[in-house]
């Protein structure tokens, strides 16, 4: 181990892998659950990996020049993790969010120096329920600022070096496990992790079988999309496809309710320690799901995607 870091950019990546086997001694699910523990990472989520990696591709490829803005639309862990590696870059970071995401997000980007721009939501929207039309709107108003400021957009929904970085934490479980992954799933945001994960998966055995995890009613891989139906699970769930998708990857979907989301996330502190966000939850509900189900007996992977600090002020604790 190095004696000591000159960025704290560096201290991204290389999280620990934890098998849930509390969990599995008391859900008595047949098979096994492995949890990349990425809500370990400086800013407490798995998107510090991808901030990095837009933002080191742009200036590579001259995207980003310096001194110049750097800009996103985000539901929340994006935006910190930008603000933390702008930060550490020095750049000025503008955030566009939709004033319907929790709270403790806007202030650890504020915190870290970045500059918030809170957009109403949508009309008959509820509070700390960020649909695709509230998603819209904070996109128009990201349009507006970028021609303004004259910022670098990084556009994470439409950003294919979104996924590049996930490919290495891939690449780091296929290490941990010796390869024995048989089963990967993920919460729907972006796409950026799903993707990453499995083309890098599959890139070491095709026979690895990956699961979209979507919110009941809100299913837009599953064709499973109810009129007006909300869910709570921040950071996705936009029933909209998403270019970092490849649809070829995706081996099937699970959705999972509001209700067993929370109640997983709960259980997995208390269980397990791992004090995480809604999407975190939904994860494990969806690889329980598919113990008692499909894949049953099998070896699954998945990914805890932020911590449970950034969602205090909402129902979730």
């Amino acid at each position: 181990m190095d004696k000591y870091i000159t960025s704290i950019t560096q201290a991204i990546g290389g999280t620990h892998l934890l098998r849930l086997d509390k969990l599995a001694e008391e859900l008595k699910y047949d098979g096994e659950i492995y949890a990349k523990l990425e809500h370990m990472s400086p800013s407490f989520s798995k998107k510090d990996r991808i901030a990095l990696g837009m933002i080191e591709i742009a200036e590579k490829e001259g995207l980003l020049k310096p001194g110049q803005p750097v800009l996103e639309v985000t539901s929340g862990n994006t935006g910190i993790g930008l603000a933390l590696v702008c930060a550490a870059k020095g750049y000025r970071f503008i955030c566009c969010m939709s004033i319907g995401n929790s709270v403790e997000r806007r202030k650890m980007i504020e915190a870290f120096g970045g500059e918030l721009v809170l957009v109403d939501q949508a009309p008959g929207a509820v509070k700390g329920q960020v649909s695709n039309a509230d998603l819209e709107m904070v996109e128009r108003e990201a349009e507006r600022l970028v021609k303004e400021t004259g910022a670098y957009y990084v556009n994470q929904f439409n950003n294919t070096a979104n996924s590049i970085s996930q490919e290495i934490a891939a690449n780091e479980i296929w290490e941990q496990t010796e390869g024995k992954i048989e089963v990967f799933m993920d919460f729907i945001g972006t796409g950026g992790t799903f993707a990453g994960y499995a083309r890098a998966l599959k890139a070491h055995n095709p026979l690895v079988r990956c699961y979209a995890v979507e919110p009941e009613g809100c299913a837009y891989y599953k064709n499973e999309i109810v009129s007006g139906a909300t869910h709570s699970i921040q950071g996705g769930g936009y029933a909209k496809h998403v270019i970092n998708i490849e649809r070829e990857n995706i081996d099937g979907c699970v959705t999972v309710n509001d209700e067993d989301a929370v109640a997983m996330t709960r259980k997995l502190a208390a269980l397990e320690g791992i004090f995480a966000g809604f999407s975190s939850g939904a994860n494990v509900a969806a690889a329980v799901k598919l113990l008692n189900g499909a894949e049953k007996g099998k070896k699954i992977a998945t990914v805890i995607n932020d911590c449970g600090l950034k969602y205090m002020s909402t129902n979730l604790f």
